[in-house]
C-alpha cells in the first residue's frame, strides 16, 4: 500500500480546561505545515494537498484544517498518514480517525492535553527528581492575597502557554498585581496564572526525539529510548525573556552550543534530565524543553513544550525560518529535509 501524507493545521482554540485557556496562534501553524508538506514533496514522498497545484508561497494550499471534515477530506483524497502539525487535546477530531486505524506523525492527543498544563507537568518532573524552578499558581480571586515562597524578580506566564506569548519578568509585588490583572482582564489565558522564580543565567533549549529508527550521516541507528539533539543557546532577550519567533527569527538570537560546550558535565547531565522528562510524558514525536541557569550556574527545566514550532528553510521565500529544532538538527548533520524525513519515519498507529 502506497504511503500518502496529509498535513493538518489548527483551526480553533483548544477547549478551556478548569478555567485555563491556551491561546491560539493566528495562522494555526499553517506556515510550518506548508514547510513540512513542501519538504516531503521535495523528497518524493507522496503528499495530498487541498488544491491540485499548490503555490509555494501560499501556506493554506498545502495543509488541511484539523476539523472532522478537513481530516476526512484528506483521507478521501488518499491520505494514509496524517501529520499532526496542530495543537492536540483530549476530544480532538483526530482521535476518532486514530481509533479507526489511521497512522499519524505527532503526539497522543490526551497526553498533550494533560502535559500542556505547566503546573501538572512541572510537579510531575519535580516529583521524579528533576530540577524545576519554585512556582505558585495565582487565581483571579486571590490576586491581592497571594504568598510567594521565593524572591522577586519573578516570571508570570500562562499555565497553558505558547512560546513567549504573555510571559513577563516582574520586579516587585505592585507590578505583579498590575500584570496579573491585565492578564485576567484580557481573558486570553483563563482564571489562573503561573508565577515562578526568575532565573538570570544562560538559557538553552533542548529538543528531545522519541525512540525509533533514524538515519544519521547515512547510517541507520536504532534509538531504544528518548534522545536529545544538541542544545541551542538563546541570547538577545527582551526584558529577560526570549522574544517570540514571529517577532525575531530564531536564527538571529540562537545558536547551537560549541563542541567544547557540549562536552561540559552540566550540559551532558541536563540533556539526560530532559531525556528523562520526555520518557515521563511518553513522547511520540519531538518535544522541546527550555532550560535556564540560576545566578550560581545551576540549570533548571522550566518549560516543556509538547508542540515545538517546526518551521524550516524548505521553501525559497523562507530561508531564514529554521526553528530551534531545525537549528539543533543541523549540528548532527541533518538539514530540514533530513529532520522531516526522520520525523516522518516515526509515524505510529493505534
Amino acid at each position: 500500500m502506497k504511503v500518502t501524507v496529509a498535513v493538518i493545521y489548527q483551526t480553533q482554540t483548544p477547549p478551556e480546561r478548569n478555567g485555563i485557556i491556551k491561546p491560539m496562534k493566528n495562522s494555526g501553524y499553517s506556515d510550518s505545515g506548508a514547510d513540512i508538506a513542501y519538504s516531503l514533496q521535495r523528497q518524493n514522498i507522496h503528499i495530498i494537498t487541498p488544491v491540485e497545484n499548490p503555490k509555494i508561497e501560499n501556506d493554506l494550499n498545502w495543509v488541511f484544517p484539523d476539523t472532522p471534515e478537513g481530516i476526512q477530506s484528506a483521507i478521501d483524497k488518499g491520505a494514509t498518514v496524517i501529520w499532526l502539525n496542530t495543537v492536540l487535546y483530549k476530544g480532538h477530531p483526530i482521535e476518532e480517525f486514530i481509533k479507526k486505524g489511521i497512522s499519524v506523525v505527532g503526539q497522543i492527543p490526551e497526553n498533550v492535553d494533560l502535559y500542556d498544563n505547566k503546573w501538572i507537568t512541572n510537579n510531575l518532573l519535580k516529583s521524579n527528581g528533576l530540577p524545576i524552578p519554585e512556582s505558585v499558581i495565582i487565581t483571579h480571586e486571590n490576586v491581592t492575597r497571594y504568598e510567594l515562597d521565593f524572591l522577586f524578580p519573578v516570571v508570570a506566564k500562562p499555565i497553558r502557554g505558547r512560546g513567549s506569548q504573555g510571559v513577563s519578568v516582574v520586579n516587585d509585588r505592585e507590578e505583579l498585581i498590575l500584570i496579573l490583572n491585565e492578564m485576567f482582564q484580557s481573558r486570553s489565558y483563563g482564571e489562573a496564572i503561573y508565577v515562578e522564580e526568575f532565573l538570570s543565567g544562560q538559557e538553552i533549549t533542548i529538543t528531545i526525539m522519541p525512540k525509533g529508527k533514524y538515519i544519521i550521516n547515512g547510517i541507520t541507528e536504532i534509538k531504544s529510548d528518548c534522545w536529545a539533539l544538541p542544545p541551542v543557546k538563546r541570547f538577545n532577550h527582551h526584558n529577560g525573556i526570549a522574544p517570540y519567533n514571529g517577532t525575531v527569527a530564531v536564527i538571529n538570537n540562537s545558536e547551537v552550543l560549541t563542541d567544547e560546550e557540549l562536552q561540559r558535565v552540566d550540559i551532558i547531565q541536563l540533556c539526560k534530565q530532559c531525556e528523562k522528562a520526555s520518557k515521563l510524558v511518553n513522547i511520540k514525536a519531538p518535544i522541546r524543553i527550555d532550560c535556564r541557569a540560576s545566578i550560581d550556574g545551576k540549570y533548571f527545566l522550566f518549560d516543556l513544550n509538547m508542540k515545538p514550532n517546526m518551521t524550516g528553510a524548505s521553501r525559497p521565500h523562507r530561508q531564514d525560518q529554521d526553528s530551534l529544532t531545525a537549528l539543533a538538527a543541523r549540528k548532527i548533520g541533518w538539514n530540514f529535509d533530513d529532520l522531516i524525513l526522520n520525523m516522518f519515519n516515526q509515524q505510529w498507529k493505534e
